[in-house]
């Protein structure tokens, strides 16, 4: 059959490169995709939130499945435009439609909803500019640090975690008042402070059974030590040691089933990936925020590690009957180190020429930031691609990645030196 892939960073290739393996797969499509992907499957210039063009790619090219990336497409109801298509209707889309997406979409409906289902997280209240002073007499309940959310999409950055309470109330009016993260801020969740150490769990679920698929860390700190600015991720390894079977069986029975369990009895059909991302506080897992998608680049380790057939898992979301399928997982670690533009993630430049990619042979490249002039591969973006290698345990991996780094050069190549420190 023929797949369509939406998205064009480092968590589309490893869905490409995943796919590919599939025999059943006759084409694959990628749009917009990127020099990686183009290596291994069609790319095709459209936006994934175009979706009169998607509409017209999919019947131009018998397409019989789409995969969808990032999170936008769904927060903006492109499983719901394929459902209310009659050409298009039969046509299954992994991801969930609009309501399902609002557990990204809406940090207020998340929390509303973890509340609802008894899923342990941190407590927290929801603000706009019209109840400020309300806002500025919460934060005062609170111990620091005090963390504010943007409640809708700010790509990754309306988080906030402030050490003192008056900055804290200045971020908030900046927040709801002056629209800081545009519209995404308008409502704005404050919540208490979770301590411990975080991890992410990624769940595939066709809405009645799922499948819990390896555990995930990733670095988002640009600084060493995870210091300095949030990125969306330098780097990440899994498993992660601390996450043994007691632990997930915790996970899975007090966040993973309710979860699952709490979508149907709300009504919500939810077919696809919830990323859950975790705070591990001796032993006891609690919620600190859902994705509806694969994180990046928790992507680029952990489908590596999935030895099952992907497009085979697919279409037991799609049919409802994920649970018949068979499942398996290598023990191996595997670990991705993202070389980023210099500059990121702040102002930086593009169309660097990239060299030596062809001397990579212990490591698997993910591209992300990266487009293609006349057969040269330039930078495209502010993380350019994913580094993976696997390995018996941590440092074996991350030798490897390192290794591999060497091989590699732009001009103003930067990346961390440290991935998985707190972890070896």
């Amino acid at each position: 059959m023929n797949v369509l892939i939406l998205g064009s960073g480092g968590r589309e290739h490893a869905f490409t490169l995943k796919l590919s393996e599939s025999k059943k797969i006759n084409k694959l499509f990628v749009a917009p995709g990127n020099a990686g992907t183009n290596k291994i499957a069609i790319n095709v210039d459209v936006n994934p939130t175009d979706f009169d063009g998607i509409k017209n790619l999919v019947l131009n090219e018998d397409i019989k499945m789409v995969v969808v990336g990032p999170e936008a497409p769904l927060v903006e109801g492109v499983h719901d435009f394929f459902l209310s298509d009659e050409q298009l209707k039969n046509i299954p889309v992994i991801g969930p439609k609009k309501d399902g997406a609002l557990l990204e979409g809406s940090k207020d409906f998340s929390k509303q909803f973890m509340q609802k289902h008894n899923i342990p997280t941190a407590k927290y209240q929801s603000f706009t500019k019209d109840n400020l002073q309300e806002g500025y007499a919460f934060l005062e309940t609170l111990k620091p640090p005090f963390v504010l959310k943007a409640d809708g999409l700010a790509a990754g950055k309306g988080v906030l975690i402030l050490n003192s309470l008056e900055e804290a109330k200045k971020e908030l009016k900046e927040m709801v008042s002056n629209q800081k993260f545009g519209e995404a801020s308008s409502t704005v969740v404050i919540e208490e402070f979770l301590k411990g150490i975080e991890l992410s769990v990624f769940v595939l679920t066709d809405g009645i059974d799922y499948k819990i698929l390896p555990s995930a860390k990733d670095y988002k700190r640009i600084g060493e030590g995870d210091k300095g600015l949030n990125t969306g991720g330098m780097g990440a390894i899994s498993p992660v040691p601390f996450a043994d079977d007691a632990f997930l069986k915790k996970v899975e029975d007090l966040i993973v089933k309710p979860t699952v369990d709490g979508l149907r009895k709300d009504g919500i059909d939810y077919r696809g990936f919830i990323f859950i991302g975790l705070m591990n506080d001796n032993g006891n897992p609690s919620v600190v925020e859902y994705n509806v998608r694969m994180g990046d680049p928790e992507t680029e380790v952990v489908l590596p590690r999935i030895e099952s057939d992907l497009l085979d898992l697919f279409e037991g979301v799609a049919n409802q009957n994920l649970g018949e399928k068979s499942f398996s997982i290598t023990s191996k670690t595997a670990t991705t180190v993202m070389l980023v533009s210099g500059g990121y993630p702040e102002a930086y430049e593009k169309n660097k020429e990239i060299n030596g990619l062809e001397n990579i042979n212990e490591s698997i490249v993910f591209h992300a930031g990266t487009s293609l002039k006349e057969d040269k591969v330039l930078t495209n973006g502010g993380r350019v691609m994913a580094i993976t290698s696997f390995g018996e345990n941590i440092q074996e991996a991350l030798d490897k990645s390192y290794a591999s780094i060497k091989k590699i050069h732009f001009d103003k190549m930067n990346f961390r030196k440290d991935i998985g420190f707190d972890l070896l």
